[in-house]
């Protein structure tokens, strides 16, 4: 991250962290891109429905932060109502793509337990899945931070689709190792997989709910 955006210090000041911010979400739309696309293609290959909508769930991660760019584009010199309603808007957009990502995982579970599909093995699905779960990592923790610094529904509601990221990364991975080492347990990636979706949907839920409170000022509660 360095040369490419400053980190500010927890007392820097507020445009520093739009600053910031920003160049988390240019740098989760590049590489969700390459993700996506790779994960795509090798799962296509390799005949992977795991790692294929591994990939296709990686475009949802740039739609969310497409929309913080939008959010933070005007932050300054724009009247508190009208924050207050960018505010509204994207963190409802989140909210949503939460609830499509929930979907997504939960359908492609389902698929691969009706056709007794197995999670890919291959050295792609796995190292693919690696980088994710180290890079997506670093994301979510920067994302928390600045959702917290700039009070932001918006950037937090985004830090918890990294979150869902690593967590799809992490069932990926684990599911694949343990498909290597015990056949038997098939299941094990896509059971996991429906368990996430559950956590993933409950957070768009509750996203939306509170973007849609009459009372809704567009703070994340981290203060």
């Amino acid at each position: 991250m360095r040369g490419f955006v400053k980190r500010p210090g927890t007392a820097s000041p507020r445009p520093e962290w739009v600053t910031y911010a920003q160049g988390l979400a240019i740098l989760t739309i590049g590489y969700n891109l390459l993700e996506g696309l790779a994960a795509m293609g090798f799962g296509w290959a390799d005949g992977s429905l795991a790692l294929f909508g591994f990939g296709a769930d990686s475009f949802i991660e740039v739609g969310s932060a497409l929309l913080v760019l939008w959010r933070l584009r005007r932050d300054a010199g724009q009247p508190a109502i009208a924050q207050v309603r960018r505010e509204r808007k994207a963190t409802q957009g989140i909210g949503g793509l939460l609830l499509a990502l929930a979907v997504g995982a939960a359908g492609g579970a389902l698929l691969q337990l009706a056709g007794h599909g197995h999670p890919a093995t291959t050295l792609p699905g796995l190292v693919i899945s690696l980088v994710s779960l180290s890079f997506m990592y670093f994301l979510w923790i920067e994302k928390s931070r600045a959702g917290k610094a700039l009070d932001s529904r918006t950037v937090k509601a985004d830090a918890a689709c990294s979150l869902a990221c690593i967590q799809l990364s992490g069932v990926l991975f684990g599911g694949s190792l343990a498909y290597l080492v015990f056949p038997a347990l098939w299941w094990v990636d896509a059971a996991a997989a429906l368990v996430l979706a559950g956590f993933i949907g409950k957070e768009g839920f509750q996203t939306l709910r509170a973007a849609g409170k009459p009372d809704f000022q567009g703070g994340c509660g981290c203060h």
